[in-house]
């Protein structure tokens, strides 16, 4: 009895947001076909609004405290997977539940990304190139700032140009605050954010951040060289089909007249044909013939 009142006191002492919280990610993976994974590191508050509004009959998304989840998973015999994806819960994270193709929810989620300005501790994931051109910016104490970045500099018409395009930071360079300061007076926002799936679960498949990445027009290269190819195949091995039957009638065509032409045989589609052979052949005689002396009287 003792027990059971130290554990009813628990429950009444855990906070409501929680408890209810639990109770959702107990219910909710019975009730969708995906479950995804997102790290949440620089995704703005507005960019999950959107994504709610816009997605709020095909999407729930809900920003967990990884410890509740992990609890409410570990009671949880199914989806196949989710003990996985529990132990990958790490840092500030969301877990979306949906319907749709893991695949074609980060294709979504890749439009919907926005640059941001650099702050001191950032990480370059790609080149950062400052452009050569009028900084508009009036000479000062800011040029130290440019000298420190390496980046060349000359003052006309009484302000900053950069000389030439100068890369600034290479992928995995940490920004400093000085260079993040510089960028943010130029307008310049490198750093990517947006919604990513790090991990999914889908009819009973695990599937890690780089099995998700598709590369649109790599696939549709693909598509195309693999129909290509198919139609090539069908038209070899003469199988018709709506998209080889033209073709396949128009070569049948052909080759009757060119068998029909061997052969000899007079019809209307084959008589100058035979014709033409025949003429080319008498000729190639007479060219023997004459070759060997002998002429026509």
């Amino acid at each position: 009895m003792a027990l059971q009142g130290k554990a009813s006191i628990s429950r009444q002492k855990y906070p409501k947001k929680k408890r209810l919280l639990f109770q959702d990610l107990q219910a909710l993976p019975s009730k969708y076909s995906v479950i995804a994974l997102s790290k949440m590191s620089k995704v703005r508050a507005t960019q999950l609004a959107t994504i709610r509004k816009k997605f709020r009959n095909e999407l729930t998304i809900k920003v967990i405290k990884n410890r509740v989840a992990q609890r409410a998973f570990e009671r949880l015999s199914s989806p196949k997977g989710l003990d996985n994806l529990s132990r990958n819960l790490d840092g500030q994270c969301a877990l979306l539940f949906t319907n749709i193709s893991p695949f074609k929810l980060n294709l979504i989620f890749d439009r919907n990304r926005v640059f941001l300005p650099a702050k001191g501790g950032d990480v370059a994931t790609r080149d950062i190139i400052i452009p050569a051109g009028n900084t508009g910016i009036s000479p000062g104490p800011v040029l130290s700032e440019f000298k420190e970045a390496n980046v060349p500099t000359k003052i006309d018409q009484g302000s900053i140009w950069i000389s030439k395009d100068t890369v600034v930071a290479r992928p995995g360079t940490i920004i400093s605050s000085k260079l993040a300061s510089l960028m943010s007076k130029l307008n310049i926002k490198p750093i990517e954010a947006g919604i990513s799936i790090n991990m999914a679960i889908a009819e009973g498949l695990v599937f890690n951040e780089s099995d998700l990445k598709i590369s649109l027009a790599e696939y549709r290269e693909q598509l195309m060289r693999s129909t290509q190819m198919a139609l090539l195949l069908a038209m070899e091995a003469g199988y018709p089909t709506r998209e080889t039957i033209n073709e396949l009638i128009v070569r049948a065509h052909q080759n009757s007249i060119a068998t029909a032409t061997e052969a000899g045989f007079l019809s209307p589609d084959t008589t100058k044909f035979v014709l033409a052979r025949a003429n080319a052949k008498a000729k190639i005689i007479a060219d023997l013939l004459a070759s060997g002396g002998y002429a026509p009287k």
